[in-house]
């Protein structure tokens, strides 16, 4: 049965064990990646309009604090993803949020994409979901410098469910 992905993210919720693999520069050809451990926390937010989750990784960033904020528009059958942390924060200069990635899931794997900037530059931002299982995911982090025709995957988390 064909849903409109109001329930794409259900298999999130709960808490997780992430092992992260992360290039230290991005779109620099750059070959040297550091790996740590992070734990997430997933919750719906009320009236299944979406979910949130944190991030915490003491071990690579003593005191750095991430939150991502998944939002389901039932119009465009989307999901609109935004990142934010205790170092970057996620807003532009007037206080906004900074554009989602927007996506959805086909056949099991969920694409979600924006226009960004890095240094300066104009880039793509994808964020890939997918091996979704009971009691494991894979998220994938990737960004283009040439409107998409190349991708660089910079960041790779393997996530094992806690509880």
């Amino acid at each position: 049965m064909k849903t409109n992905g109001i329930h794409d993210f259900d298999f999130l919720q709960g808490r997780w064990r992430i092992e992260n693999r992360r290039l230290r520069k991005r779109l620099q050809n750059n070959t040297e990646w550091e790996c740590f451990e992070a734990v997430q926390h997933n919750q719906a937010l009320p009236g299944g309009i979406g979910n949130f989750d944190d991030f915490i990784a003491a071990s690579w960033r003593p005191g750095f604090v991430g939150m991502s904020l998944r939002l389901f528009n039932p119009q465009t059958e989307l999901w609109s993803i935004y990142w934010l942390d205790n170092t970057s924060a996620g807003l532009d200069r007037a206080g906004n949020l900074l554009p989602p990635v927007v996506g959805k899931f086909e056949n099991g794997i969920g694409i979600f994409e924006c226009d960004d900037e890095l240094d300066g530059k104009a880039i793509r931002v994808r964020y890939i979901w997918s091996e979704i299982e009971a009691n494991s995911a894979l998220w994938q982090q990737a960004m283009s410098a040439d409107g998409g025709q190349t991708w660089e995957t910079n960041w790779y988390m393997q996530m094992y469910r806690i509880e």
